[in-house]
């Protein structure tokens, strides 16, 4: 749970603490490395892409610092940076793993404290910033961290209905890409129907055939039985 930390600020500083976190203090003290001493906006960029798991811990915590900055001293998010950001080690809880041989070891769960101090940039600092700004034409357009409902955003609502009517335009072409698929599909048929007969007539023709090879079997067969009759003849008279 992140707090307001009213011990230990200057008056120009806002903190924000997260208590009891069960992530150990050596993972979390490099991510916290990597965002001290940098803007609102890099810093929250650096967070995004990192690929720590403390990472997405860290960034919440952030915000919850950024918005006590806001609310309760009124500094715009823009002229805030991180002074410090540090871990301390909470309470470790301990449990037991059985081993081989009645034996047992330890495992430490260990907690953390986070706390990320933010303040506001001394006016020499943000004058400074502005004109940088100015001369490189303006400060670069960022992506927006909250996420907008479509009500509360008219640009989302232009964007929704153009798309709309880019999908009306893409609409009958579909049409008739469909039509044409259609009219391929029909010209490929045609010709199959006019392999059936084809088909039939070569199947007319191989009966025919059996029907000649079958005729030609049944005289080969009467000529032999023929040939053997007079030769039976022939043994009765030599009897």
């Amino acid at each position: 749970m992140a707090e307001t930390m009213a011990t230990g600020v200057a008056p120009r500083e806002t903190a924000a603490r997260l208590r009891h976190l069960r992530t150990s203090p050596t993972k979390i003290r490099p991510v916290l490395k990597l965002i001290t001493g940098k803007d609102v906006a890099t810093a929250r960029d650096t967070l995004r892409l990192c690929e720590r798991g403390a990472a997405d811990d860290v960034g919440k915590l952030l915000d919850s610092a950024i918005a006590n900055a806001e609310h309760n001293d009124h500094v715009p998010e823009d002229e805030l940076f991180i002074t410090r950001a540090f871990a301390d080690e909470g309470p470790t809880q301990k449990r037991w793993r059985p081993r081989a041989r009645g034996r047992g070891t330890r495992i430490r769960k260990r907690t953390s404290h986070i706390t990320i101090v933010v303040a506001r940039f001394e006016d020499d600092e943000l004058e400074r910033r502005r004109q940088r700004e100015a001369a490189a034409g303006g400060p670069a357009r960022r992506r927006p961290t909250r996420r907008r409902t479509p009500a509360a955003d008219p640009e989302h609502d232009h964007d929704h209905d153009h798309d709309h009517d880019q999908d009306d335009d893409v609409a009958p072409a579909k049409k008739s890409t469909a039509k044409k698929a259609a009219k391929k599909s029909t010209a490929k048929k045609a010709p199959a129907s006019d392999d059936k007969p084809a088909k039939k007539s070569t199947a007319k023709k191989s009966t025919a055939k059996k029907t000649v090879k079958k005729s030609t079997a049944k005289k080969s067969t009467a000529k032999k039985s023929a040939a053997k009759k007079p030769a039976a003849a022939d043994k009765d008279k030599d009897a």
